[in-house]
């Protein structure tokens, strides 16, 4: 049982890589559809490259989106419109008609027989106006041509007639005209047409929820099909081009084989087609990290990272897919590729991209033109943005990013419609609204990120960089010469960096924060001292040494109190290693060579573990001897750089290091001519 125990505690790394490999395979294949895939890629406007292409089974022709949307809207601007007849306000208005006329006209000088027959007309035009009724103006309905049928209902008779045949109060204005033209002008025609317009009611009303009851039972009726391909029928041959009838085809026995209903068999054979293929996919990642990456391979919380950011990307997918398919250039995939840079670098960055774009691809429609565009933008995306905390900069690399993104799609869409009319505007403008969604969501995600996995960007080195920092401004203060030699080494530094290709902005940033534990005791440090007093001369050498030395472990407890990242603090610790307070320890050789004790001259550790480390170790024991050469000539120069790094190999401080015997040669070349450059000789002006 414990021999069980000491093998997984030996190879723990190992079981975890292997169950982050499994769940991540697990996670994808549970968000990918089950259903069948069409295995043919075929685009609109293109050559059929495959060989003749014959129906594998009976099936219906579907019929495209703007069809159906076509003949819905035919059917809207031609449905039937229903109208209900009510008797009762007729009845009430020929009433009311006749007491108004009653007390309009009792006293007045009209004589009967003229009173009787302007009565009788009136009724008679009452009667006309309620044939088919009269109705007011309503914004449920349009009636743009006045011969179009409706459906009046009255009592239990149901008639079609044209919409003119009923009455408005425009047309009542006019028939009344028109009705009494034949009566003569006097101030008793014109009492009696103000008495029938103060009369008239409305009695056909428009039935809104029969009329939209009766539309949807049309619209549900309508079919999604317009025609049919018995089996063995010849779809497309090999060199026809893919258009037309023959493109409605195809994407109809495409949605045919993505819609069959799977056995629990064929359901098996398509999860396990899967599993293999994104494990492919996931393999090639980790081969990617083992042989260009080790120390993000060896991190699993870096390596957590990386996957658990893929199978996000693979989760928002299929969420936009299930919600709309219309949506899925809204996503922000270029994100990925920016958070990658951010901490890791570019290569990794675009390499994760293109991985995670072919594994969206299995589940997006037109793959082809998904995958194209996208690899190009995140191409864009890692060779024009950087240093992301500056706002202009990222704001115009977005803005290059969606330009890529609008011209791609520009071209994929002439090639495959013909012409710029038949373009989808929709997805122009889901391209810019995917811009200023990476714009604003970028750098907030950086920040939680950083929070979440202990990581620490570029973007949040530069600030921590900078010489205004509180931190950095507290030791200018309490120690300039020591903050002037960080400056020095993290010039050396970050050169030497760019010479091999490590970070160059993390070692600069560590460089400068690696000695802030001198601040504590300025006055030990000899770049400090401006007098010739010198603390050190009364006290003992071990004492001294005891000094010098804690200006690591303080300055590893300073940096925890600032909440300084741990990638800058591991600079503060390693950057003596293990080596000697030397000139202390011969100091004290000299004095008591019998009884002294090496452990008390020598720093904690631990030794370099990276090439930043490492190249931070060589530069500031650089700097700090070249300060005691009397005659800094070249040839002082490289033996004295010669000395400190072959004494730090000897030592093995570089040991636990990955950085190669050339990659040092290159540093100490690069470490020479800087400090060439800092000593030269001057020529003497002349007074």
């Amino acid at each position: 049982m414990k021999s069980l125990l000491n093998k997984l505690f030996e190879n723990h790394s190992l079981i975890y890589k292997t169950v982050l490999f499994i769940l991540s395979v697990v996670a994808i294949v549970y968000l990918f559809p089950k259903g069948s895939q069409f295995k043919y890629q075929f685009q609109k406007g293109k050559i059929w490259q495959y060989d003749d292409f014959v129906a594998p089974f009976d099936f219906a022709i579907q019929k495209s989106d703007e069809e159906l949307s076509a003949e819905k809207q035919e059917i809207i601007d031609h449905q039937m419109l229903f109208f209900t007849y009510n008797d009762g306000i007729v009845s009430k208005v020929k009433e009311n008609y006749k007491s108004k006329f009653d007390i309009t006209f009792d006293n007045t000088s009209i004589p009967s027989q003229e009173k009787q027959k302007l009565l009788r007309i009136s009724k008679k035009f009452i009667d006309q106006v309620y044939k088919w009724g009269l109705i007011t103006a309503n914004n449920s309905y349009t009636i743009k041509d006045t011969e179009r049928l409706i459906s009046l209902k009255k009592g239990n008779e149901v008639r079609t007639i044209p919409y003119s045949l009923l009455f408005d109060s425009k047309k009542i204005d006019e028939e009344l005209l028109l009705f009494f033209k034949s009566q003569p002008n006097s101030s008793y025609k014109k009492k009696n047409i103000h008495v029938i317009q103060a009369v008239l009611k409305q009695n056909v009303f428009f039935d809104k929820t029969f009329t939209d009851n009766a539309l949807q039972e049309v619209l549900n009726a309508l079919l999604p099909t317009k025609g049919f391909i018995p089996k063995n029928s010849t779809i497309i041959s090999q060199g026809e081009t893919v258009e037309g009838n023959k493109f409605r085809q195809l994407e109809s026995i495409k949605k045919e084989y993505e819609s069959k209903t799977w056995s629990a068999s064929n359901y098996l054979w398509l999860v396990t087609a899967y599993t293999f293929l994104i494990s492919l996919v996931l393999i090639m990642l980790f081969l990617f990290l083992k042989k260009y990456r080790p120390e993000i391979y060896e991190n699993n919380s870096k390596l957590s990272f990386l996957f658990i950011n893929i199978v996000l990307v693979i989760l928002l997918s299929t969420l936009v897919l299930n919600f709309s398919i219309n949506y899925l250039y809204v996503v922000p995939y270029v994100i990925l590729p920016l958070i990658i840079k951010a901490f890791f670098d570019a290569r990794l960055g675009l390499f994760t991209h293109v991985l995670t774009i072919l594994l969206v691809g299995f589940i997006v429609p037109n793959s082809f033109e998904f995958v194209f565009i996208q690899i190009i933008a995140g191409i864009v995306t890692i060779l024009t943005v950087s240093e992301l905390n500056k706002r202009a900069n990222l704001f115009i690399s977005v803005a290059q990013i969606t330009g890529i993104y609008l011209l791609s799609y520009f071209a994929f869409s002439i090639t495959q419609e013909g012409n710029v009319s038949n373009i989808n505007w929709l997805n122009i403008g889901l391209f810019a609204l995917n811009g200023m969604i990476t714009a604003s969501v970028v750098i907030p995600i950086i920040f939680t990120y950083e929070k979440l996995f202990g990581l620490i960007s570029d973007e949040s080195l530069r600030e921590f960089s900078d010489s205004n920092n509180q931190l950095l401004r507290e030791l200018n203060e309490k120690a300039p010469g020591t903050f002037q030699h960080s400056m020095q080494v993290a010039n050396l530094a970050e050169a030497a960096a760019k010479e091999i290709n490590a970070n160059a902005i993390l070692v600069r940033t560590g460089a400068l924060y690696h000695d802030i534990g001198k601040m504590l005791n300025p006055m030990y440090f000899t770049e400090n001292q401006s007098t010739s007093v010198n603390p050190h001369d009364e006290l003992s050498p071990e004492y001294s040494a005891q000094i010098i030395i804690d200006h690591v472990i303080k300055g590893i407890e300073l940096a925890k109190k600032h909440k300084l990242p741990d990638r800058l603090i591991d600079f503060i610790r390693t950057h003596h290693g293990t080596s000697f307070v030397y000139y202390f320890y011969k100091k004290e050789l000299d004095i008591n060579p019998d009884a002294i004790n090496i452990a008390n001259f020598k720093y904690p550790g631990p030794i370099p573990f990276s090439k930043e480390t490492a190249i931070l170790m060589i530069c500031d024991a650089a700097e700090a001897a070249s300060k005691s050469l009397k005659e800094p000539t070249a040839l002082a120069i490289d033996n004295l750089i010669n000395k400190i790094v072959r004494g730090q190999m000897d030592n093995g401080q570089f040991q636990n290091a990955t950085i190669t015997f050339k990659e040092i040669e290159q540093v100490k070349k690069v470490v020479k001519k800087k400090l060439n450059n800092i000593y030269h000789v001057r020529i003497e002006y002349p007074e």
